[in-house]
């Protein structure tokens, strides 16, 4: 059922193509060209794209700088050798890796949690912090039959997130999971599996015999997704696994069809329907693929040794009766001309004004064909006269109920043509009869001509077969009402779309539903709880009669009450025919808390808090679930709907196995050879140049293979995208940087545990420890705005704001400035005493930022941070809560209120800046060991900060001294009143802060020079365009205050930076003649 990566599609279209049986088209209009030339444009550009990428890809030409093949080298593999049963605790007190390996990392963690219940809601009871709110979700049950690609590890890595962060927060969590029994696909898979391994297929064993063979499938292959899916560290209640056919999910279908049924909603009728003749089934729209031709293309279908061709609009002309003359029409499927009842043309169309109303004789059947006036007709298409065929195309379909036409079948379910077409055709394959066909017309002189056409083509996804719309009688869903009531909820609030643009789609697609085709021809499925009935006594005729019930027996007595006949006078007979795999899906929400029973988990988890998918599943499966749930249960199914985008590959194609391109998550998380890669794509079943394509890809992207990325990192890194806006384009290098990041976070805790362990004093509290020197007060400040951040970003789901801000704070905060900081403590460089005063205030802070940290990533990357917080869980200054990361208290601001400095923040940006073009200064003069001195030239306000702050700006600028020189300003201690020495490197702060690195000696001259004047040529065109903006006659009313004050600092700046690149130059011109 899970389709990531596969948008809706609603479309309309006239003769000649299948559109879609669960969206009514609005105001259609028919012509002789099955597409406007609007959509053959749109198509023909779309196959334009995609013809360049793939070319792009094939000939190298697509590479950039940042798209260059992922880099990398093999690392060290370590893995985790103490003996640990499966279930038990992992000893965190072994030696620790003097770097990290997710392999060591991963091993043991997820069998402990799930052996020790922690992903189960009874765990809530033994939380101390618990709080009386409830968070309830189901994931999107994937196909039995698949296995998890990048868009599937997406909605694992944003959905656990969100519920480990509500568990740590103390909510009482479930988060199911389950499997769909994939109808279609599974029975497709199993057939396949027979044929090849026995040689025999479906219709030589009885039902009975071939479901047991798709039970015993199931039973051998089902267990890899729930694999994968351990494997992302999902924190998921096993213990309430559902799968669509456990035989309690199954009384919850029987019952939703009885009910329905009992209400006038379910009821059976003759309609179009998506048709695939392989499988001899009519096929739900999400199965339906749309392949664009951007004109005459030959192409396999199976059943056919030869290829068929597709893209050609042919003209042929039918004679008028009693009259000279003809009407010619076009078609881009000429063997349903057979089933042509009408020709119809626009009633102003001054072409055809003197045919309307008479009649052609059609020349192979003799049948006659009047000729109707319909306003939908778009006579500037084509010939401007369409034929009408209501048996086999959803908008002839529509135009023969306004008319009153008949409705020939000319094509039968299982693709060969039917006896209305005249023995000559009779039993002939569809796509044979088309040659027949064209033939015959050219022998009649009947031909007029044939010509490229962009066109677009249904495929069925399962079988590769053209979709074929058949006139068949289904079981239906009305869905017009539910879908007025699932307007409403939005429009009330009651339900949140998010992002809310897709309110307006959501609008769209309802306001135009049509009712849903929900039986399906399969073998493997929910049996149809419907019966015909018969009455063997009867001599008359007898229409078609149908009953349904919980079972046979409550069938045969809601018979006898119905017919007013004794129960044992009447026959039953169960219709074959199973549900849409779509129709059970849609009790996922409430048939997996144990309805129609109202068990404990229904009355405390429905509705659900929260449903996160795919934005290509809003329509498929989200708007059914809201009907649905409605209806049956009086009650929404879920309060909020979160819609993430789709990912595609780093050349933007969408994932998709009919493109070769998926990759498997594991393949990520412990890395695969690109031999592996290309092996996978060989044995699916490709057309030739896609397979060239995607191996071209592979070689391209991969040429190594894919690293060991490790689980953590993949998560990050999906969850570090904007999930609601732009499709999602994830890169081999993106995780492989979040590995790196992991490498950060351990080394990271190498250093704070070396820290810990050479300190005799324990550690201090939370409460009690209070910062004492700037730089501890600005990274606790750094602490609690990070915290802020991250609780209003999980709040409004931005997850990728809550990883930027807890990955900016450990490696630019905690990790570049303050462990750097605070080095001197561990090294014990004569110097710390100047830096750090107070280490134990230093150890105990430092101490807090790493385990405040790693529960903060905890949601996002659970194997890493539960391995680090183990080994810190020593010099915890208090017991632990849990025994377990993931069930401590999720970090609030509200704890850490008192380290809240807000101004210190403020301050350090200077510093910051200040250390920045130190160091710059440092790389130019290539010094590495030396420790120059250095003059800070500033406001007298900058001098402040810069003194509160010295001991960090010496220590992480690696300077021997800082000399702040404030002109004009009040004497401070420490501020020298002498300006920097002549001759000095100069870098620029901002337009009121210089700094002047004083180098004695060891100076090469030269390139010195060559540096400025490089770096002078970068900046007089910077100025000169700031400039030109200034100057334009706009700018003093147009532009806004601060802007202008944003502009003049930036000039001023400018302005200085060149004043001083010239004076050193001067100095630099001198120096050298002395030379």
């Amino acid at each position: 059922m899970w389709r990531a990566g596969r948008l809706p599609r609603l479309r309309l279209t006239a003769t000649g193509e299948a559109s879609m049986c669960s969206s009514k088209p609005a105001k259609p209009s028919l012509s002789s060209s099955p597409q406007s030339n609007c959509s053959a444009r749109s198509q023909a550009e779309k196959q334009r794209r995609r013809r360049e990428r793939e070319e792009a890809i094939l000939s190298n030409a697509h590479s950039t700088a940042k798209d260059e093949a992922v880099r990398w080298s093999e690392k060290q593999k370590m893995v985790y050798a103490t003996q640990t049963p499966p279930g038990t605790k992992k000893d965190a007190m072994s030696p620790f890796p003097s770097s990290y390996c997710p392999e060591y990392v991963e091993s043991s963690w997820y069998q402990w949690w799930e052996k020790e219940g922690f992903f189960r809601p009874e765990q809530h009871e033994k939380l101390s912090h618990r709080v009386d709110q409830t968070f309830a979700l189901c994931m999107p049950p994937p196909n039995v039959t698949g296995t998890l690609h990048l868009g599937h590890a997406l909605t694992v890595a944003v959905e656990d997130a969100l519920v480990r962060w509500r568990r740590m927060q103390g909510y009482r969590v479930l988060w199911v999971p389950g499997c769909d029994h994939a109808g279609i696909a599974t029975q497709t898979v199993v057939e396949r599996r027979l044929l090849r391994d026995r040689g025999k297929r479906r219709q030589d064993f009885t039902r009975k015999q071939f479901l047991h063979e798709v039970w015993n499938w199931k039973k051998e292959t089902g267990e890899e997704i729930y694999h994968q899916l351990r494997r992302l560290g999902a924190s998921l209640d096993w213990s309430r696994a559902c799968f669509t056919m456990d035989p309690g999910f199954s009384r919850a279908v029987t019952e939703a069809f009885v009910r329905l049924s009992d209400s006038a909603l379910i009821y059976r009728s003759e309609a179009l329907v998506n048709w695939s003749c392989v499988l001899e089934s009519a096929i739900s729209d999400i199965e339906v693929d749309s392949k664009q031709l951007s004109g005459q293309t030959m192409l396999s279908v199976p059943g056919y040794e030869d290829k068929v061709e597709f893209g050609s609009l042919l003209t042929f002309a039918y004679p008028l009766e009693g009259h000279d003359g003809e009407v010619a029409v076009s078609t881009t499927r000429p063997e349903t001309m057979l089933g042509d009842v009408a020709i119809a043309v626009h009633p102003d169309d001054p072409r055809y004004q003197c045919v309307h109303g008479k009649q052609c004789r059609h020349p192979f059947t003799n049948r006659l064909l009047p000729v109707i006036t319909d306003s939908m007709v778009d006579m500037e298409l084509g010939t401007g006269a369409v034929k009408v065929t209501p048996a086999h195309d959803h908008t002839d379909f529509l135009l023969s109920q306004r008319h009153s036409l008949p409705r020939i079948t000319v094509i039968g379910g299982d693709g060969t043509m039917t006896p209305p077409c005249g023995k000559w055709l009779e039993g002939v394959k569809r796509f044979d009869a088309r040659q027949l066909i064209v033939d015959a017309l050219v022998e009649k002189g009947l031909f007029r001509g044939k010509k490229t056409h962009p066109m677009t083509l249904p495929v069925c996804s399962r079988s590769g077969d053209i979709i074929e719309p058949l006139l068949k009688k289904q079981w239906f869903l009305r869905c017009e009402e539910m879908a007025k009531k699932a307007i409403q909820t939005v429009e009330d609030r009651k339900l949140e779309i998010l992002p809310h643009y897709y309110t307006k789609t959501w609008n769209n697609w309802l306001f135009n539903i049509s009712d849903w085709c929900i039986s399906r021809q399969l073998w493997w499925g929910h049996q149809i709880p419907a019966y015909q009935v018969e009455f063997p006594n009867s001599t008359e005729k007898q229409e078609e009669l149908w009953i349904w019930g919980r079972s046979e027996d409550e069938a045969r007595q809601r018979a006898a009450v119905k017919y007013k006949v004794k129960p044992e006078d009447i026959t039953l007979t169960q219709d074959p025919d199973v549900l849409d795999t779509w129709f059970s899906s849609g009790l996922f929400p409430f048939a997996m808390l144990g309805w129609p029973e109202q068990t404990k988990d229904l009355q405390l988890f429905y509705p659900n808090s929260i449903l996160e998918t795919g934005s290509d599943l809003l329509f498929f499966w989200v708007a059914r679930m809201v009907m649905l749930g409605t209806e049956l249960t009086g009650g929404l199914p879920f309060k909020q709907v979160l819609l993430h985008s789709m990912v595609r590959d780093k050349h933007g194609r969408k994932m998709s196995k009919s493109l070769g391109n998926v990759i498997d998550p594991l393949d990520v998380i412990h890395g695969v050879s690109l031999e592996r890669l290309q092996q996978k794509v060989m044995e699916g079943n490709l057309d030739p140049r896609e397979r060239l394509v995607a191996m071209g890809a592979q070689r391209k992207d991969f040429p190594k293979g894919i690293p060991q990325c490790g689980t953590d990192a993949l998560r990050f890194a999906l969850c570090s995208h904007k999930m609601q806006g732009e499709d999602i384009s994830l890169s081999i290098s993106e995780v492989l940087s979040c590995r790196h990041f992991c490498n950060k976070m351990w080394q990271t805790l190498r250093f704070t545990l070396g820290v810990l362990g050479a300190n005799t004093t324990p550690v201090g509290t939370l409460e009690e420890t209070s910062p004492v020197s700037s730089l501890d007060r600005w990274i606790c400040s750094r602490l609690y705005s990070t915290i802020v951040e991250c609780e209003r970003a999980l709040e409004a789901y931005e997850l990728h704001a809550a990883t930027s801000v807890l990955y900016s704070f450990w490696v630019h905060s905690l990790c570049d400035v303050y462990v750097e900081y605070v080095k001197p403590v561990l090294l014990q460089q004569e110097e710390a005493a100047l830096v750090l005063p107070d280490t134990h205030v230093a150890t105990s802070i430092l101490y807090h930022c790493v385990s405040t940290s790693l529960a903060l990533l905890s949601p996002f990357m659970p194997f890493i941070t539960e391995e680090l917080w183990q080994r810190l869980l020593p010099f915890r200054p208090q017991a632990a809560v849990q025994t377990t990361l993931c069930l401590q208290p999720y970090p609030r601001s509200s704890q850490l209120a008192h380290w809240h400095f807000p101004e210190a923040e403020k301050d350090f940006l200077l510093v910051q800046e200040v250390i920045r073009v130190a160091r710059s200064l440092r790389a130019q003069c290539a010094m590495t060991k030396d420790k120059p001195a250095m003059w800070a030239v500033c406001s007298p306000s900058q001098a402040q900060v810069l003194h509160r702050f010295g001991s960090a700006v010496w220590t992480l600028s690696r300077i021997s001294s800082l000399h702040i020189y404030s002109p004009g300003a009040e004497p401070l201690l420490r501020v020298h009143s002498t300006p920097p020495p002549v001759g000095s490197l100069v870098g620029v702060v901002d337009h009121t802060c210089q700094l002047h690195l004083y180098i004695q000696s060891g100076m090469n001259v030269d390139k010195q020079m060559l540096r400025l004047s490089q770096r002078r040529d970068k900046l007089v065109p910077k100025l000169e365009k700031i400039l030109c903006r200034v100057r334009s006659p706009d700018y003093l009313c147009k532009v806004p205050a601060h802007i202008k004050q944003q502009m003049d600092n930036k000039t001023s700046a400018l302005q200085q930076e060149l004043e001083a690149i010239d004076d050193q130059l001067k100095v630099l011109q001198q120096t050298r003649s002395k030379e």
